[in-house]
Order: C-alpha cells, then sequence, then structure tokens
C-alpha cells in the first residue's frame, strides 16, 4: 500500500509541474505556475494590508511628506515605464509606502505593484534620486515578470509535496525525517536556483526600465557599492544557498549592463508619469 501511494504522489507531482510550467512573455523563461495571477494579486493585497497596517498604527508609515512625494515622482517615472512591458499592468492599482525604519536597508514590490521602501535605504546609503529609482525598478521588475506568483506557486507545490509525502510514509518512526529530507530537496531543487535566475531577470529588466524613465544606469554600481560598504562584504564572493548574488559578483554583472543602457538614458524621448498611491493601503 506504501508504494501504491508514493507512485501516486509522484505522479501528481510531476503532473502539476508539467501542467504548471509557463513561458514568461518578458523573460522567456520557463516558470513554475500553479497560482493564477488574480490569485496571486489578491494575495498580495491582502498581505500588503496586514503588513501595513500595525506599521501605520505604530505612526511609522509615510512620516516624513517630503520624503514620501520624492519616492512617488520617482515611482510615479518608473512604473509609466513598467507598462511598457506588461501593458494589462496598467490597471494595478500601484502604490508605494515610505516606512520609518532608520537601520532597515530594504525594499519591495509585490503581485500588482503593491510597494514600499524604508527610510534606512535612503538616509543610511544617503542615496540619490538615481540610486533610489534603481532599487525600485529592481523591485518593479520582480512584480512584471510575476515572481512573487512563481515563489507563491512553489511555496504551494512544496506544502502539498511534504503533506502528500506524510502520508506515504508508513512507518511513523521515520516519517519526520522524510518530512525533513523532502523539505530540503525542495527548497535546493525548487526555490535557490529559480531564485537565484529571478534576480539576476530583474537586475537586467530594472536597469533597463530605469534607464528609459531618465535615470543614469551609473547608479546601479555606485548604489551596490554603498550597498557592499554598508553590509562590510566588500570583498567577498561567496553567494552559495544565497537568494542575491553577492556585491562583488552583482556589481560585475551590472557593469556589462550599465553600457548598453547609456542610450535609453540619454534619449530625448518625452518620460511620461502614471498614478501612484502613498498613504492608503
Amino acid at each position: 500500500m506504501g508504494n501504491i501511494l508514493k507512485k501516486i504522489v509522484y505522479t501528481f507531482l510531476l503532473f502539476s509541474f508539467l501542467v504548471g510550467c509557463k513561458s514568461n512573455p518578458i523573460s522567456g523563461r520557463n516558470q513554475f505556475m500553479l497560482v493564477p495571477e488574480d490569485m496571486a494579486i489578491s494575495e498580495s493585497r491582502k498581505a500588503y494590508i496586514q503588513m501595513l497596517t500595525p506599521i501605520k498604527n505604530e505612526g511609522k508609515l509615510n512620516t516624513d511628506p517630503v520624503m514620501s512625494e520624492r519616492v512617488k515622482n520617482i515611482t510615479s517615472l518608473l512604473v509609466a515605464q513598467a507598462i511598457a512591458y506588461r501593458p494589462e499592468s496598467k490597471n494595478w492599482n500601484w502604490s508605494v509606502q515610505v516606512i520609518d525604519e532608520p537601520e532597515v536597508i530594504n525594499a519591495w514590490c509585490m503581485a500588482g505593484g503593491k510597494m514600499a521602501i524604508y527610510s534606512g535605504l535612503i538616509e543610511k546609503l544617503n542615496a540619490t534620486d538615481d540610486e533610489i529609482a534603481q532599487v525600485m525598478s529592481h523591485e518593479i521588475a520582480h512584480a512584471l515578470l510575476s515572481h512573487t506568483r512563481e515563489r507563491m506557486s512553489r511555496a504551494l507545490a512544496m506544502q502539498l509535496g511534504l503533506t502528500a509525502m506524510t502520508i506515504a510514509v508508513s512507518d511513523e518512526r521515520y516519517g519526520g525525517i522524510a518530512v525533513q529530507g523532502t523539505a530540503l530537496a525542495a527548497i535546493v531543487a525548487l526555490d535557490l536556483p529559480n531564485s537565484r535566475t529571478a534576480e539576476r531577470e530583474s537586475d537586467r529588466i530594472g536597469i533597463e526600465i530605469a534607464a528609459k524613465a531618465g535615470f543614469n544606469p551609473q547608479a546601479a554600481l555606485t548604489l551596490w557599492r554603498k550597498m557592499a560598504d554598508e553590509s562590510g562584504q566588500s570583498d567577498s564572493r561567496f553567494d552559495f544557498l544565497s537568494t542575491h548574488p553577492a556585491p562583488v559578483k552583482r556589481m560585475e554583472a551590472l557593469e556589462e549592463l550599465t553600457q548598453s543602457m547609456m542610450p535609453f538614458y540619454n534619449s530625448e524621448s518625452p518620460k511620461p508619469t502614471h498614478p501612484i498611491s502613498v498613504g492608503n493601503i
């Protein structure tokens, strides 16, 4: 009976993987997608509210009007360019919040265009507009490339797989060990390689979006030098089991991209904006 259950489990997981693979229209890469787009956006919206509501209640959301307006102006230029990659994203409810956490250097963009940046990134790095644009365009690229949806699909697959394996293992004495092993294999095999690929994709698309919006591609290099110095890892090349490339490797890759993006930056084409919501979560 145990062997039959295992065969059913493996068949189910293989079927899910084959059915869930879809080609991304921007990157051309096949992505594992079990979660529908509308579900990824709606769940991200819920998560956005859950994350930011207590921060707002603590009085740590958009506390500096000048900083919030600055971030809004930058992201409105970026989003206008981002929409060209995915025209349907024009209908997303794009919004950005500045979280007042002076020690936190971070920013993110969820499915559906829900963005946030921490004040620490701007203040501790003394970030220029061009550098802020590089951070936010990178995060926007994650949303355009459906990376949130991809991560949700992997998480769902791992949950289904682990649940099924728990059922399939008939001997309770070894059940825990089997599940732990499956969990580790799932993380390494499913999550890690694609996540590192996703970071490279977002670097490439993000720097292009920023350049087309009128922000200097060279800022990607100055930004990562600042981040490397701040983290104390400027000489580190060890990026095993990391979803972000080590600073030196990342700067090497960005340096190659920078020159090819200069024509976009130097173009005198109009730089449109797109409405961005600030304050309302």
